[in-house]
């Protein structure tokens, strides 16, 4: 665990957000060899912070004791350099046991995905999110998404709670969105610090429509398998530099969200692939989620060259 506060790291973040996927061995078992180079590759290439076993990490997938040994390898690989932030989920038990072992483990923070299955009302899921912000010392971030909507008003209530700095929204509704940073704003006076994510898949896509509201975290899937790629987008959303931003959402990032729409789970088994096509044998995913065919591996593979060709066009070689 850093010593500096969570929130300011990852405030103005030198590059993209890492989620990094979590590979596995011939017989299935998790490969924590090869999830510490992911991890250290991760860092070395310019990642601000590392979120380990969430959704691209198949967090669903893995048994508690495989969970914390992730969670603490990527501590161990990062070594302070950047924030570690783990997943924490399922009924409130589980997340907060989770909490506990991500703590354990030296994390830095939390990223408490929605509850398992159910469809919850706006108290039950505050009861829910304030329970595991109250399980332990570690900054949380709630990720909107799926079966965990909340209203504006909701929204303001979790910034008023203790231990949770911000919203991950992995619903898209700019709409609401904005409704929930005016909520946000005006009900919860002097909470400038309160943070927003775009954590909708292959964020890149729709982060120019999220910084128009002043959001300017986002995951990034795509940092896992082509990370100058993922850097290069990075710059210049920060630079302005709207000619390579839409230069690089023609030629890859559409291209690879209309690829990763032609199959179910291939926001996680897609990057997988693509993490293998770089040269790291990560395994393949765990059921209930499956595996790529040939012919869209071999249509990733042509998306990942034409984006790298759009990096050289941009160094002018």
């Amino acid at each position: 665990m850093t010593s500096a506060p969570l929130a300011v790291r990852l405030t103005a973040p030198s590059g993209p957000l890492f989620f990094p996927v979590t590979p596995y061995g011939p017989g299935g078992e998790v490969y924590l060899d090869v999830y510490r180079t992911h991890v250290r590759r991760g860092v070395e290439a310019g990642a601000a912070a590392v979120f380990a076993c969430c959704g691209t990490g198949e967090f669903h997938a893995l048994t508690p004791e495989e969970f914390q040994a992730c969670v603490r390898a990527a501590v161990e690989e990062t070594a302070g350099r950047v924030p570690v932030l783990a997943g924490a989920g399922y009924g409130t038990a589980l997340a907060v046991r989770y909490a506990r072992l991500a703590e354990e483990a030296g994390a830095d923070g939390l990223l408490a995905m929605p509850p398992y299955l159910v469809v919850a009302g706006q108290e039950g899921l505050l009861r829910h999110y304030r329970e595991v912000a109250a399980a332990t010392a570690l900054p949380v971030i709630v990720y909107q998404r799926d079966n965990a909507v909340f209203t504006p008003g909701s929204v303001a209530e979790l910034a008023r709670t203790d231990g949770i700095i911000g919203l991950k929204d992995g619903l898209g509704d700019l709409d609401l969105m904005q409704r929930t940073i005016s909520a946000v704003r005006t009900e919860v006076p002097g909470d400038d610090g309160f943070l927003y994510f775009n954590g909708l898949p292959t964020a890149e896509q729709t982060q120019l429509a999220y910084r128009a509201l002043g959001v300017t975290l986002y995951s990034s899937a795509a940092f896992c398998f082509a990370p100058e790629i993922a850097l290069a987008f990075h710059r210049a959303l920060r630079s302005g530099d709207e000619a390579t931003a839409h230069r690089l959402l023609d030629g890859f990032y559409r291209p690879f969200v209309e690829l990763r729409a032609q199959g179910r789970g291939y926001a996680v088994a897609l990057v997988k692939a693509g993490v293998r096509l770089r040269g790291l044998d990560v395994g393949e995913v765990r059921p209930p989620l499956q595996e790529p065919t040939e012919d869209h591996v071999k249509r990733l593979a042509q998306v990942i060259e034409r984006g790298y060709a759009l990096l050289d066009g941009e160094d002018g070689r």
